[in-house]
C-alpha cells in the first residue's frame, strides 16, 4: 500500500464517491484506510466508567483501491510512483506532475 497517514485523498468508488479527506489510519494487513468524514457509520456503545455510551458516529474503513491521492500541484487525483532522490532514498511522486509527495 502506498498511502500514509496524513495523505489527502479522494474517494473514487462507492456511496461516498467524490468526497475528499485526510487519511486518519492505515490498515496494511487488510489493505484498507480510514478517511476523515468518509464512510461514516452509527455505532451503539454501552455506557462504561469512561463514557456515557449511546449512538456515536465514526468513520469505518474503506478499501485502499477505492481512494486516490490528490496531486499537490494540479489538485486532481493521481497515481503514486516511486523514484530515488540524490541520496538514493526512495521517495513517492505524483504520476501526473512528477511532484514529490510529502
Amino acid at each position: 500500500m502506498n498511502f500514509k497517514v496524513g495523505d489527502k485523498v479522494v474517494v473514487i468508488a462507492g456511496s461516498d464517491k467524490g468526497k475528499e479527506g485526510k487519511i486518519i489510519k492505515t490498515l496494511k494487513a487488510e489493505n484498507k484506510v480510514i478517511v476523515e468524514g468518509v464512510n461514516v457509520v452509527k455505532k451503539h456503545e454501552k455506557p462504561t466508567a469512561m463514557s456515557n455510551g449511546g449512538i456515536i458516529e465514526k468513520e469505518a474503513p474503506i478499501a485502499a483501491s477505492n481512494v486516490m491521492i490528490i496531486d499537490p500541484k494540479t489538485k486532481k487525483r493521481t497515481r503514486i510512483g516511486h523514484t530515488t532522490d540524490k541520496n538514493n532514498k526512495k521517495i513517492r511522486i505524483a504520476k501526473k506532475s512528477n511532484e514529490k509527495i510529502d
